[in-house]
């Protein structure tokens, strides 16, 4: 999985990380890979990270609790954003899968 263009870079200055260093680029580039797949996983479809919406707002939060040693707090504390976002998507897919037949 590669990273969205420009992803690296939000959340850096999201996190506010200034410097260069190739070891903490790699370190935010697995926690935003396994934040991307369990957002993705959470809401039943690939997301968009590249545009500043829910998905992406929950990838920076995600990243933040998972640099700060404080992942298992993340699920409790926007549960009901990811259960929005779920919801979203699956409006969307049944919006989809219902547009020919104009239901």
């Amino acid at each position: 999985m590669t990273l969205p263009e420009g992803l690296l870079k939000d959340v850096k200055a999201y996190l506010d990380i200034t410097w260069e260093d190739a070891s903490t680029d790699d370190k935010l580039t697995g926690i935003i890979k396994r934040g991307m797949k369990y957002i993705d996983k959470t809401a039943g479809s690939e997301c968009d990270y590249t545009l500043d919406e829910k998905p992406k707002e929950l990838l920076l939060d995600y990243c933040r609790y998972a640099r700060s040693n404080a992942l298992e707090l993340f699920q409790q504390n926007y549960l009901h954003e990811l259960l929005s976002l779920q919801m979203e998507k699956e409006v969307e897919a049944y919006e989809a899968a219902n547009s020919d037949t104009g239901v």
